[in-house]
């Protein structure tokens, strides 16, 4: 049983290194994003000059961090969205500082207008701009940690040189964000028509491990909604989805599914018979 442990944690640790090797050299065609237009300029500088000092505050600390949300989309796909907001991911270890440099900066806790999850988010506002501290998934399936910022690339935004989220990880935190009332999956549709031949499919599929049948369906609707688009996707995709999932399926899951989605009692199959359901 010991020399199988200890072959299965070799095994292990060549598809880490394996994996890391193909983000290093799936990297470094191109180590920053260029504007496919002026989408920044629909940013109003009341609100860039609030998300500037937001920067500003982070960069006297010493602190890395990437653009997540609504400009990691629209870095990648070329296409601006309404935001409210701006997100920026950090490593868990430097909330405390975040947290202290952004107040010494006038931005004030969120918290107090509209209740959120501090597990996960340190939500600020400043002269009603929203500025978003992220450390980890809503549902706490993954945090930040150093090899996200390993798959970064920079892009420029109005002067200011930004890491951005790496693709992978920026879609493979929207999987989950399937509610009643809210879906990112809409994000990853215009992430994956835009750079559908550009990601790192390996690196992906290891991440999402059991989960895999979540980019399973979303492809599923995507062929559906673009047949044309879906052609210029590998081919072996469907293969190789197929094979991570039988993979999985003999084990045992290693978290409750449903919680993954939505923490609230939503469906049936979660709940005692005649328990109302929760929106």
């Amino acid at each position: 049983m010991g020399l199988e442990r200890h072959t299965q944690k070799e095994k292990q640790g060549r598809r880490l290194t394996t994996t890391r090797s193909r983000r290093k050299a799936f990297s470094k065609p191109l180590t920053s994003y260029a504007l496919q237009f002026r989408w920044a300029d629909a940013i109003s500088p009341e609100a860039w000059e609030t998300y500037r000092q937001a920067i500003e505050a982070l960069r006297e600390i010493g602190i890395q961090f990437m653009l997540g949300g609504g400009f990691a989309m629209a870095t990648f796909a070329g296409r601006w969205r309404d935001t409210k907001d701006i997100d920026f991911y950090i490593r868990p270890k430097d909330r405390d500082k975040v947290v202290a440099a952004l107040q010494k900066a006038g931005f004030e806790d969120y918290y107090d207008r509209r209740p959120y999850d501090c597990k996960w988010i340190y939500r600020t506002v400043k002269d009603d701009v929203i500025v978003d501290i992220i450390w980890a998934m809503a549902n706490q399936r993954a945090r930040v940690d150093d090899s996200w910022f390993e798959g970064a690339r920079s892009v420029r935004i109005r002067g200011e040189e930004l890491l951005v989220l790496p693709l992978e990880e920026f879609m493979w935190c929207k999987f989950y964000i399937l509610q009643r009332d809210h879906c990112d999956w809409t994000d990853i549709y215009n992430v994956l028509y835009s750079n559908g031949k550009r990601v790192d499919w390996d690196h992906l599929i290891e991440r999402l491990e059991e989960d895999v049948a979540l980019l399973k369906a979303l492809l599923t609707v995507y062929r559906w909604l673009c047949p044309k688009a879906s052609r210029e996707l590998p081919r072996n995709l469907w293969t190789r989805l197929d094979r991570r999932e039988r993979m999985f399926m003999p084990r045992p899951p290693k978290r409750k599914h449903i919680r993954l989605l939505d923490s609230r009692r939503w469906f049936a199959a979660d709940l005692p018979k005649g328990h109302k359901l929760e929106v």
